[in-house]
């Protein structure tokens, strides 16, 4: 333990600090870059990063940007889900896109299928779109309204030549069905169908082209609770029948829990806490993750709920606080936690988490 962690009344100097943990940061990340890919992997994320310039000067500097992912890492294996959860505006959809490469990374790498796609050009990543799909949130804006839904599921078959095009609306009808969509919908445009149908046609749209991952970006947050089950079901359906790997973004932690094997807490734009599925749900070890499913609604009108109420409002990503992210609204902030940036570390086989109470408790045991 350091003398600043034993002795909380040690003044910071936060400049010293700051630089200290860039420099141990930039060394991790260099090390990290260097590693080989992990061939059973089907993504891999190391130490993404994304921000969006707020102010910049005559000459195009920039001198104040948003950070809205920072030094976010994973891996996800064929047929596995991953569940990224947080309130509102912690980036889980940006990173997302950022993933897909809808908006340029500003750091790190994204491994997709043993390809390092970080640098890709858009033409280069043309022959890599049909691998990589997205579900949007929205079911009424992200269709074309002046389409059909043959029009629809058919012109991304028909670019990427996924079959002849005698085929295609043979092709096309299959999809359909296994969406759960009846045929004579083929002739039929997006407003004539209900939020649940045109989500069904969203997710016939992402599997047109066979993709191998599929993000999820809040696919049932605008249904009815009882859209949503047959959603989620169908999702896990077409997973088990295609072999797909989700990245399922939501802020609904029953939906997650239900669907993922491994969740990702994300505050601030960076993760907080990382593990299996058993292990969040089982052992929350950050803070933040506690605050988050003591909040989960439990059916039972006699059951007393301990619910853990975080003061304040979630600071500005173009200002984060310094130290912890989370410090100004933790209850157990200490204040190390105000001037040093907490470690990512593994605190259990696949269990990681970024807290200096934490670490403090694992040298203490």
């Amino acid at each position: 333990m350091s003398e600043q962690q034993k002795n909380p009344q040690v003044v910071y100097d936060d400049a010293a600090e700051e630089a200290k943990f860039l420099a141990a940061r930039k060394a991790q990340i260099e090390e990290d870059m260097q590693k080989p890919f992990d061939p059973e992997a089907v993504l891999e994320v190391r130490h993404l990063r994304k921000c969006f310039p707020l102010k910049k000067t005559i000459t195009g500097k920039v001198t104040q940007e948003l950070i809205a992912v920072d030094d976010v890492s994973f891996k996800l294996k064929a047929g596995e889900t991953l569940g990224i959860v947080g309130e509102s505006g912690c980036g889980k959809t940006t990173m997302g896109r950022a993933i897909l490469k809808l908006h340029q990374p500003s750091g790190g790498q994204i491994i997709f299928n043993g390809q390092d796609i970080t640098n890709y050009t858009s033409s280069q990543m043309r022959d890599i779109r049909k691998e990589m799909q997205i579900i949007f949130q929205d079911p009424y804006s992200s269709l074309p309204p002046r389409s059909t839904v043959g029009g629809i599921l058919s012109e991304p078959v028909e670019v990427h030549k996924i079959v002849p095009k005698d085929q295609i609306k043979d092709y096309v009808l299959d999809l359909m069905d296994k969406c759960g969509l009846r045929d004579y919908y083929y002739e039929r445009y997006p407003h004539e169908f209900s939020g649940g149908q045109r989500q069904r046609i969203c997710i016939a749209r992402a599997l047109s082209v066979n993709p191998k991952l599929v993000i999820c970006d809040e696919p049932v947050s605008a249904l009815d609770v009882s859209i949503q089950a047959q959603i989620i079901n169908l999702l896990k359906k077409l997973q088990k029948e295609m072999n797909l790997t989700y990245v399922f973004i939501s802020h609904d932690l029953s939906v997650v829990k239900f669907i993922s094997d491994k969740i990702g807490v994300m505050y601030l734009g960076a993760m907080m806490e990382f593990g299996s599925k058993e292990d969040i749900f089982s052992n929350p070890l950050h803070p933040y993750t506690q605050a988050l499913f003591s909040a989960i609604p439990y059916p039972d009108p006699d059951v007393k709920m301990n619910r853990i109420v975080l003061g304040g409002d979630i600071p500005s990503p173009a200002n984060p606080p310094k130290g912890c992210r989370f410090h100004t609204r933790c209850p157990y902030a200490k204040e190390i936690c105000k001037h040093v940036t907490p470690e990512y570390r593994e605190y259990e086989p696949g269990h990681c988490a970024a807290c200096h109470k934490l670490n403090e408790d694992w040298e203490n045991d």
